[in-house]
């Protein structure tokens, strides 16, 4: 399958996305003048979503090759749904919903009559969404190195010595909770109570999507190895995506109040993202480059501590795209790198 077919959706979603925007700014302003901002206001939106994503779409398509050819399939077109419209239409309106105590259909027609309060609303919201997110993408990517059975390193002297302390349980729970109750310590206490609830709320999101997903995963395994991967790995899949999602979401509001604006935007990016995981599936990316995974996963825990910090200073969301892109661009260079030096194992995998 050629670049371009994997790229057909996106690019067809990106002109009648794009096309939307400037819908959306001519209907508004009447003018041209007043258009073009729309217009330009997707395009950059798009690009965040695709800058903060490149490490979302990795960590998708490792579990999505452990995943059957029906939930595969499942997740990659629910899925995208879920993303699209659960993560950036109904999350942002629940929020307010929620913290407005108003109806969902009052929400939505404050986002169009006062999109200033519904900014504020939402602004108010992101002390506890970053601790949520930002306890939930530490857990994963602890998981990730903390495991007695990962014997591909990339940097040995760190990763090689948390394999080993995969013997102790429960040492990335721990680590987590230092964490937060190292930052809950310098915020106000109110602020601080908080933090610390959501942060819980994170961590036991994590543990009992871990469960319900080991339960079902056990409950298949009886079925036969072809029925595993199924119902558990694609909630995991679709808590860790709207994990991922957060700072997009919050990072749209520094450039549009306008919730549509916001949708079609990360809408365009998100399907950029599941572009790049179909790929990487099909091609066999991840084996072929064997450290991009731990690109990926350093990408996530350096994600889950900007969201921590945001809880006492905010960080442009470039420096968050910036510092994730980076982190998997080095990735890819040392596993061509180490491909050059080692040219029998890619001929044997």
């Amino acid at each position: 399958m050629s670049a371009t077919k994997y790229l057909f959706w996106p690019i067809l979603v990106t002109i009648a996305g794009l096309a939307g925007c400037f819908w959306l700014g001519w209907a508004t302003s009447g003018t041209l003048a007043g258009a073009l901002p729309y217009l330009l206001i997707g395009v950059v939106l798009s690009v965040l979503e695709i800058s903060l994503s490149f490490d979302n779409a990795i960590v998708n398509a490792n579990k999505l090759e452990q995943m059957t050819a029906l939930w595969r399939r499942r997740f990659l077109t629910w899925g995208i749904l879920i993303a699209v419209f659960g993560m950036r239409i109904v999350f942002p309106l629940a929020i307010v919903a929620v913290a407005a105590k108003i109806s969902p259909w009052a929400a939505v027609e404050l986002a169009i009559a006062d999109p200033g309060e519904y900014e504020r609303i939402i602004g108010d919201a992101h002390l506890s969404i970053s601790a949520f997110g930002g306890t939930f993408l530490m857990m994963v990517a602890l998981s990730y190195f903390i495991d007695g059975d990962k014997d591909i390193h990339w940097f040995h002297a760190i990763e090689e010595r948390l394999s080993k302390w995969a013997s102790v349980r429960g040492l990335e729970i721990a680590f987590v909770l230092g964490v937060v109750v190292s930052f809950a310590m310098v915020l106000p206490p109110l602020t601080a109570a908080t933090f610390l609830t959501a942060s819980i709320f994170g961590l036991l999101t994590f543990l009992g999507v871990e469960l319900l997903g080991n339960i079902l995963d056990a409950e298949q395994e009886t079925m036969g190895a072809a029925a595993r991967g199924g119902f558990g790995a694609f909630l995991y899949l679709e808590v860790l995506d709207a994990s991922f999602s957060f700072d997009g979401v919050i990072g749209a509001f520094a450039l549009t109040t306008n919730l549509f604006l916001i949708a079609i935007g990360l809408g365009i990016g998100a399907m950029y993202v599941r572009a790049m995981t179909i790929m990487l599936v099909e091609k066999g990316t991840l084996a072929e480059f064997r450290y991009l995974e731990h690109g990926a996963f350093y990408s996530i825990l350096v994600l889950s501590m900007i969201m921590f910090a945001q809880s006492l200073t905010h960080i442009p969301e470039v420096i968050t795209g910036f510092l994730s892109a980076g982190l998997i661009g080095l990735a890819l260079w040392s596993s061509i790198i180490y491909n050059r030096r080692h040219p029998e194992v890619l001929s044997t995998e």
